[in-house]
């Protein structure tokens, strides 16, 4: 389709002829004489990474990240409950094993088989037939408590064995004068002897744990990696907060381990994030794996230091002992 041309007239070219021709202008002259913008100075963390890379030159010298606060070192002797009412989650691997880690390390240990299933009993090598008394005597009987106590193989390690019979306690202690201070008053009678004191807990919030959780002075909570990790845990701060309020002001939730980490899952690493942004201040920084050689030792009745003692399962325990003592000075000769 052609185009619609409008015809030249006289007075356009009279205009043409009026405007007069400039000078070309030549572009390296254009971008001279153009003004240079004011630079922006950096300012807080940019502006002293400026000044170190012009201080070293092209070399760009990057801040060495913030450490976190130290943990203050808590005074021995100290009583930690290990407790969580869901079950699977690890409290009889956690108590055995850190109890080995840290008598490994010079301190003297007691561990208190409040689980009527008795696994740490027998996770440590006490055969049930082997004894005459056992934690039922303790709580029902008011038996002395340095009665019960057996040796282990591990030296330093020390038990307070169960036996079926405690699975009782919850109905026979409902009638009975101050029922909650009875785990107290015995293990009050031995404290001086040891530099640690860890009870296993049920999982279950009844009598027992009660018990557990009036004598102990801190609460260490395992967290299994898994979807349901965080069930039950609202309902435990609630019943810890119960006691702290009525029976025992020095409880405090101090610790959550993290257990049955598997690397090879994202479910695992997830469920470690939502747990440490939840509880910054309680998450150690050491998380046991899920390993072959943990759920082995047990039918040995051996901790994993002994059974192990070159397994990633125990080096991790030793170094979660070390987190937890946090270097505190050995007391107990």
């Amino acid at each position: 389709m052609a185009l619609f041309r409008r015809p030249s007239r006289p007075e356009d070219k009279a205009d043409m002829q009026q405007i007069p021709e400039s000078e070309p202008v030549q572009p390296q002259a254009a971008i001279e004489s153009m003004p240079t913008p004011a630079r922006a100075e950096p300012q807080g963390e940019m502006a002293e990474a400026t000044r170190s890379e012009n201080r070293e030159g092209d070399a760009v010298v990057a801040a060495p990240p913030s450490e976190p606060a130290a943990k203050p070192v808590r005074q021995l002797p100290r009583v930690i409950a290990i407790a969580n009412q869901k079950g699977g989650v690890g409290k009889t691997t956690t108590t055995v094993n850190l109890g080995a880690a840290l008598a490994e390390l010079g301190y003297r240990v007691l561990v208190v088989d409040l689980d009527p299933q008795g696994n740490a009993t027998t996770g440590l090598g006490i055969e049930r037939r082997n004894f005459e008394y056992s934690m039922y005597d303790v709580i029902m009987k008011e038996h002395p408590l340095e009665d019960v106590v057996e040796a282990t193989s591990v030296r330093g390690l020390f038990v307070a064995p169960a036996t079926l019979d405690l699975s009782g306690v919850e109905i026979e202690l409902v009638s009975m004068f101050s029922r909650e201070q009875r785990l107290k008053r015995a293990i009050e009678s031995v404290i001086d002897d040891y530099d640690f004191v860890i009870i296993d807990c049920p999982p279950s919030l009844g009598l027992i744990t009660i018990n557990a959780l009036t004598a102990a002075r801190e609460v260490l909570v395992p967290i299994q990696c898994e979807y349901y990790a965080l069930e039950g845990l609202t309902q435990l701060r609630a019943t810890l907060k119960l006691v702290s309020s009525n029976l025992n002001p020095e409880l405090e939730l101090s610790t959550i381990v993290l257990t049955m980490y598997d690397s090879r899952t994202r479910l695992s690493a997830d469920v470690a994030a939502d747990v440490t942004e939840h509880f910054p201040d309680q998450v150690c920084a050491t998380i046991i794996p899920r390993t072959v050689r943990l759920s082995e030792a047990p039918s040995f009745g051996q901790p994993i230091t002994v059974f192990d003692s070159n397994s990633k399962g125990a080096k991790t325990y030793r170094k979660l002992a070390k987190e937890v003592s946090n270097g505190a000075p050995k007391r107990a000769g």
